[in-house]
């Protein structure tokens, strides 16, 4: 709680506004009164008569010191600023009834429409709740539909009456089902298009462009014209005149047209002052390759914090700092703003990585199997874009299909579950991350750690039904399923081979990782030659996979004379197609280097087609890989698991008739009265018990004992 009079650093806030963009929120300090009254003196007549009932051309001192000066507790204002300008203000008087408070708002007319006023009541809301108050009032001209509007889809059980000319609206701010699902969508949509627009610029600026092969300016640059990049490009460097056969300029400032991203590839040294070029050159957002800030300690760490702080005073969001770069394969967009020599061939994966190190991997990873890729995030040290973001704007990308990410540390456990669930409905998480990393951040990293034991974080993302791995091999594994395979119905399973002890290896395997084997077919003979093998072949997968008793297939094959891994491949792939269900593919015992035999095979030359009869969702044609059974069966394992979780269901929340939440609330407001310095106070035994009796859970007597 805020402490009376004591300015609460803890309510400030980045927030993403409707349209992308950030901007800062925070409690109105006296200092405020200049900037409030150029905002008040900025604003349109009607607007002013709409907060005031009345036109006022400037405020008095009076009233500047009235609104500017407050205790954050019965009077509470914030405001969002972007620089020294202030975008909006929100405020709230507590009334005669101290549960009950009077609230306002005041947008700029240049901010309207971008989400200003939802942003601020939610933060009033959480205010108001923090010191005692449970209901807002606010008096509304009819005329003022806008705000009247802000109320009424804020979620809240808003009640109206007519007054004396002025609308009268009352609500309980306690958070319901529905203004939480309010406000979530608000920030999906927020941080979904601030994604999108980093993502899908139509201008590309690299500043620190070189000359020099192998520098990081050079790379960025010829690879983002070698990719064919659908949007403008522009080179700064003050010391060259041409780059790339393309004028270079001198700063960002004298770049002709409007720059949508920026990728900073200058010296440490040189980040902070060219990141403010960038906001007042109207940037929107910035890709920070130069690294070096996590290599010095907490005063590296505080100046990257200094740099974020920096960039969304201007409403930029960063990628990185130390980030490998961004891709985008949408042939309207074709960027490849990263260290990667080519654009990826496009695809439904969406990748995500904290490391820079473990991207190359990933990235290389995904390549090697013929994955194609959707879209690339490398966050580098990730001190703003996160996977979290990353998700928000994937959920909503229809060419992404799946999702994978390498994370090395989770800054919002509660948010990550929350975003990743909800995504895991619709489309497949994949999550690889390390076990010592709760413990322990990596460099640049600057988030909370936590202490919690190493298997709350996989029964996390088990219960939000992300597919947890080990290894970026694993991932792609089984990203090789997801993105050409549809769903399986359940964990029946039909294997195929041509050797027995092959075929009960894989169904010993398959029984591992909870499969049911339904067929077990090991009498196949691919010794006839290709005309007279694959025919067999396929009728015997196809036999199989029209049994609705059966849900996917396996098979694993030994090398055959005259028959080539691709023929088999493309053989399975349309066997896969026909019956709509799964199938995975293992060539065991394939010597030679020159044959590719861990990915997606027999894949045409467009990839993406929706083999699953829905083109909503797009699919990668071909057939799933692997050099050995056992990666076969433990990715398939997991695509299972994630199924079956999929289409559980999920319930719904029901209250007992039994609980009085008011009256559990009642003591816990009694126990917050006794908070001590350390914001900590504890309940007693007989509290805990009357607590947890409002909620219908009864304790036995306790006795305690002196001795043994």
């Amino acid at each position: 709680m805020a402490a009376d009079g004591h300015y609460p650093e803890y309510w400030e806030a980045d927030v993403v506004l409707r349209d992308g963009a950030t901007a800062h929120l925070r409690p109105i300090s006296p200092d405020d009164a200049p900037a409030m009254q150029h905002f008040h003196m900025q604003q349109s007549e009607n607007s002013i008569y709409l907060r005031f009932f009345t036109y006022k051309s400037s405020l008095s001192n009076k009233e500047l010191k009235r609104f500017t000066e407050v205790d954050h507790r019965d009077r509470v204002a914030f405001v969002v600023t972007r620089g020294t300008d202030i975008l909006g203000i929100g405020r709230y008087d507590r009334l005669d009834d101290p549960t009950e408070a009077e609230v306002a708002f005041n947008v700029s007319d240049a901010h309207q429409g971008r989400g200003l006023g939802s942003i601020l009541l939610e933060h009033l809301a959480a205010a108001a709740r923090e010191n005692g108050i449970s209901r807002f009032s606010a008096e509304v001209l009819p005329e003022n539909r806008k705000m009247i509007t802000v109320f009424a889809e804020a979620g809240y059980e808003v009640q109206r009456r007519f007054d004396d000319g002025v609308v009268m609206l009352e609500f309980n701010i306690d958070p319901t089902e529905k203004s939480r699902a309010v406000m979530e969508s608000r920030e999906h949509r927020a941080e979904a298009r601030s994604v999108a627009g980093l993502l899908s610029p139509s201008s590309v600026a690299v500043i620190g462009a070189s000359r020099e092969w192998g520098t990081v300016g050079y790379s960025f640059l010829e690879h983002i014209i070698d990719g064919g990049y659908t949007g403008d490009v522009y080179a700064v460097n003050p010391e060259a005149f041409e780059l790339a056969g393309m004028i270079s300029f001198a700063s960002i400032g004298e770049v002709p047209g409007p720059v949508e991203l920026a990728v900073i590839a200058v010296p440490y040294d040189q980040v902070a002052s060219v990141v403010d070029q960038c906001g007042v050159a109207g940037v929107k957002g910035l890709l920070v390759a130069t690294a070096g800030f996590a290599d010095d300690g907490a005063e590296g760490l505080a100046r990257q914090r200094a740099l974020v702080h920096r960039a969304r005073a201007y409403g930029m969001r960063v990628v990185g700092p130390a980030s490998l770069g961004l891709v985008n394969t949408h042939p309207e967009v074709r960027l490849n703003a990263s260290m990667a020599p080519a654009l990826p061939a496009a695809g439904a994966l969406g990748l995500f990585s904290q490391s820079a190190a473990i991207g190359v991997l990933l990235y290389a990873a995904a390549g090697r199997r013929g994955l194609g890729l959707s879209s690339f995030v490398s966050a580098g040290n990730r001190a703003d874009i996160s996977g979290n973001d990353a998700m928000q704007y994937w959920e909503d990308d229809p060419s992404t299909r799946a999702v994978g990410l390498y994370l090395e540390s989770v800054g919002n456990p509660r948010k990550f579950s929350r975003i990743a669930r909800r995504l895991a409905k619709t489309k497949p998480v994949i999550v690889a991350k390390s076990d010592v990393m709760g413990l322990q951040l990596p460099p640049g990293h600057a988030v909370r750690t936590t202490q919690a034991p190493s298997g709350a974080l996989n029964a996390m993302l088990r219960q939000s039904g992300v597919i947890r791995v080990e290894t970026t091999a694993q991932l792609v594994d089984i990203a090789q399923i997801l993105v050409s395979q549809p769903l399986p119905a359940g964990p029946a399973l039909a294997v195929f081979s041509n050797s027995l002890a092959l075929g009960k290896v894989v169904a010993d395997a398959a029984a591992a990782q909870s499969l049911d084997v339904r067929r077990l077919v090991t009498d196949i003979d691919l010794d006839t030659g290709q005309s007279i093998a694959l025919p067999v072949l396929r009728a015997a997968v196809l036999d199989a996979l029209s049994d609705d008793e059966v849900h996917s297939a396996v098979v694993a094959l030994l090398p055959a004379p005259g028959l080539t891994v691709e023929a088999i491949a493309d053989c399975l792939r349309d066997c896969a197609e026909t019956a709509n269900k799964p199938l995975v593919a293992s060539f065991a015992g394939i010597l030679d280097p020159a044959v590719q035999s861990d990915g997606l095979l027999a894949s045409p030359r467009n990839p993406l087609a929706a083999a699953d009869g829905d083109a909503a969702v797009p699919s990668q044609r071909g057939v799933p890989c692997y050099a050995g059974p056992g990666a076969a069966v433990a990715a398939l394992g997991a695509v299972v698991t994630y199924a079956r979780w999929r289409s559980r269901d999920s319930g719904g929340f029901h209250e007992p008739a039994d609980i009085d939440s008011d009256a559990a609330s009642a003591v816990l407001q009694q126990a917050l009265l006794r908070v001590d310095g350390d914001g900590l106070t504890r309940l007693d035994g007989a509290e805990s018990a009357t607590l947890l009796g409002h909620y219908g859970i009864s304790l036995l007597p306790a006795v305690r004992f002196a001795t043994a």
